[in-house]
């Protein structure tokens, strides 16, 4: 039986890595996406929610993931998410994902638009000091 290899990366870690990997299956932002080790290479972008895989040892496992990327070339998936996290019951991820993932993008959202509002208030000023005259 073909496998996969199945690394999640952080910004600054290696979350996971797994051997003998069976299926995979992310979400995307057009719906579920699964893989078996014989699907071609190809790369999605993932929003947060369940990911999840499957290995003859441990059976199905889940995690939690925020937006990121996933990769696979031949037998090996990588993905890169900024946030991660592991669980056994499939409903408090669930939680998790809703509460933590989406609550700090819509903070980080508040945060870009008030930094858009201060650099569009010091252009505006830089701008009229430099149409005064000398």
């Amino acid at each position: 039986m073909r496998s996969m290899t199945l690394e999640v990366l952080l910004p600054f870690e290696i979350f996971s890595r797994e051997q003998d990997v069976t299926s995979v299956v992310v979400e995307t932002a057009q719906g579920s996406f699964g893989l078996l080790p014989q699907r071609l290479d190809c790369v999605a972008a993932l929003v947060p929610g369940i990911l999840s895989f499957e290995t003859a040892s441990r059976g199905e496992v889940f995690l939690a993931v925020d937006e990121g990327v996933l990769v696979k070339t031949g037998p090996d998936v990588v993905i890169s998410v900024r946030r991660a996290l592991r669980g056994d019951d499939l409903a408090r991820l669930r939680e998790a994902v809703e509460q933590e993932f989406l609550k700090l993008d819509a903070q980080e959202e508040a945060m870009r638009t008030a930094m858009a509002q201060l650099e569009t208030g010091f252009m505006r000023r830089f701008a009229s000091m430099l149409d005064r005259p000398s």
